[in-house]
């Protein structure tokens, strides 16, 4: 298989989609990833197979209208495979297998059949100190975008998933991309006050807009980069609520076309407005799991 990926909404060829048959029961709240999950299962809505099997197809449905090549992990038997992006990314030829939380090496086995037709040498794992999760990984041309956490108390977040390590380790193997970096907010405890991954509160769209949610942000000064790089007027920027309910979580098929959550009414009339063709899915159950689309899918080839 000939990778290549060199942003997020070129025309989309091929791309994993998470599954969520055979999901398993619902996790004790010590085994939770993150805090919307905790919110959830404390609750009693945390989020049941059968539906998030039917927004998942949903969504298949929608990749293979507009002819896009779409591949499923193998399944493992009573575990959570849904979200595809923590566990490997494209960036131009290359797949880099993440260096993910010991619990979900078995997620990275479920897709091999896929990336072990990628020659040899376009495969790499990085070394070991490098944390690093698709979900904070955008190619966008000459840039990589990398969401992190570099505070002292890294270890104390379970929420604090790609550090400095990988940020040096991704401008080492791509020294003609500029890669930036952003310090994202982090919370063990309240879900609306964490960005688990830059795209919680951050993704380019188009050719030139971006989605946006300033306090999911560290650095000020971070944030205003990105503003000033898309230009205000094509910044749509996110409440604390939306960046709750996942809206900058979305996911390009096209610069054209877009798959979003057809409760996103503000964001997907603003796309609508904005000349985009808006695909809607239900997905608030998977999103009661702090992902959402662009969580859920790997892409492997864009024009």
């Amino acid at each position: 298989m000939k990778l290549h990926i060199q942003n997020e909404t070129s025309r989309l060829r091929a791309v994993i989609l998470g599954t969520a048959e055979s999901n398993g029961p619902t996790p004790k709240i010590e085994d939770a990833y993150d805090p919307k999950s905790v919110q959830h299962i404390k609750a009693g809505t945390y989020p049941k197979e059968a539906d998030m099997i039917k927004e998942m197809e949903a969504v298949a449905d929608v990749l293979k209208k507009y002819d896009v090549k779409v591949y499923r992990p193998e399944i493992i038997k009573d575990y959570n495979q849904i979200f595809a992006r923590d566990i490997s990314f494209v960036i131009e030829d290359k797949i880099i297998i993440a260096n993910i939380l010991p619990d979900r090496e078995r997620e990275v086995e479920a897709t091999k059949y896929i990336w072990q037709d990628v020659p040899k040498e376009n495969r790499i794992v990085l070394p070991e100190e490098c944390h690093v999760e698709g979900g904070d990984v955008m190619p966008w041309n000459d840039y990589v975008f990398i969401g992190t956490y570099s505070g002292d108390d890294y270890a104390d977040y379970i929420t604090a998933r790609t550090n400095m390590d990988a940020v040096i380790a991704l401008q080492e193997l791509f020294p003609h991309k500029t890669v930036k970096s952003f310090e994202l907010r982090k919370s063990n405890t309240e879900p609306k006050d964490n960005a688990l991954h830059l795209d919680c509160c951050f993704q380019p769209i188009g050719k030139d807009k971006a989605i946006i949610h300033k306090n999911g942000f560290l650095v000020e000064s971070e944030y205003q980069w990105l503003v000033d790089f898309f230009g205000k007027e094509n910044v749509f920027e996110i409440t604390k609520d939306e960046m709750y309910n996942m809206n900058s979580n979305i996911f390009s098929i096209s610069e054209e076309v877009i798959i979003s959550e057809r409760n996103f009414t503000r964001l997907n009339s603003w796309l609508r407005d904005n000349g985009f063709t808006v695909e809607e899915v239900p997905y608030a159950e998977i999103a009661k799991q702090e992902g959402l689309l662009r969580c859920s899918t790997m892409p492997l080839i864009r024009d």
